[in-house]
């Protein structure tokens, strides 16, 4: 049998089972979410002012750029859980995160002076986001990992990587309530970083633990 005939026949049997998938992602993202939120009150928790800095620009956007990847990524992810399914169409969805911040950076480059540009870029908790995105998104990760194992990705270092940007994705959600830095400069680089060492780990999970 051809490669290509092979995907179409995994396709057709994947379909024909497309409820347990999505049943399968449904309970996976609820279990990470769970998972996420746990490690995130039991760890750090929001910022004191959570309240007032919820009526701020900058901080709102943080949620806006971490929420539109993770949602973008699960998308995709999904998808990759039926063999021929993730289209083109799907993967450029995942330029919306990018795009939200490239307006944002525009913005803040436009209206800030340029000597706080490094300043705010710098921040003052970069570590604690180094440390604290992976913390908490690398449960989620184990069970997005767990369900893609429950379908049959045809790319699986991609597929986990893709797992590793949703993770990463819900792990900034979390965070951004505790991080005092809003700057979109900030969260630019810091979370940006973070986030690629999840998706680095999600492809290596994939390579490891995704065989079908």
């Amino acid at each position: 049998m051809k490669t290509d005939d092979l995907i179409r026949a995994l396709g057709a049997d994947s379909g024909k089972a497309g409820p347990s998938v999505d049943r399968a992602w449904l309970t996976g993202v609820a279990a990470a979410t769970a998972i996420a939120a746990l490690v995130f009150f039991a760890t750090i928790g929001p910022r004191p002012d959570f309240m007032a800095a919820a009526h701020t620009m900058r901080f709102l956007f943080k949620f806006a750029f971490t929420g539109s990847l993770a949602l973008t990524a699960f998308l995709c992810v999904r998808a990759f859980s039926i063999p021929g399914a993730c289209s083109r169409r799907m993967g450029l969805a995942l330029l919306l995160a990018p795009a939200l911040m490239a307006a944002a950076l525009l913005a803040e480059l436009m209206v800030m002076p340029e000597q706080s540009w490094m300043p705010r870029m710098v921040g003052t908790n970069s570590m604690i986001c180094m440390s604290f995105i992976p913390l908490i998104g690398i449960g989620p990760l184990a069970v997005f990992i767990a369900v893609l194992r429950y379908g049959a990705p045809t790319r699986p270092v991609l597929a986990g990587a893709v797992a590793g940007l949703l993770a990463g994705g819900l792990g900034a959600t979390f965070y951004a309530a505790h991080c005092f830095d809003d700057s979109p400069l900030f969260v630019a680089v810091w979370y940006t970083i973070a986030i690629a060492v999840m998706a680095a780990l999600g492809a290596i999970a994939g390579r490891v633990f995704i065989r079908w």
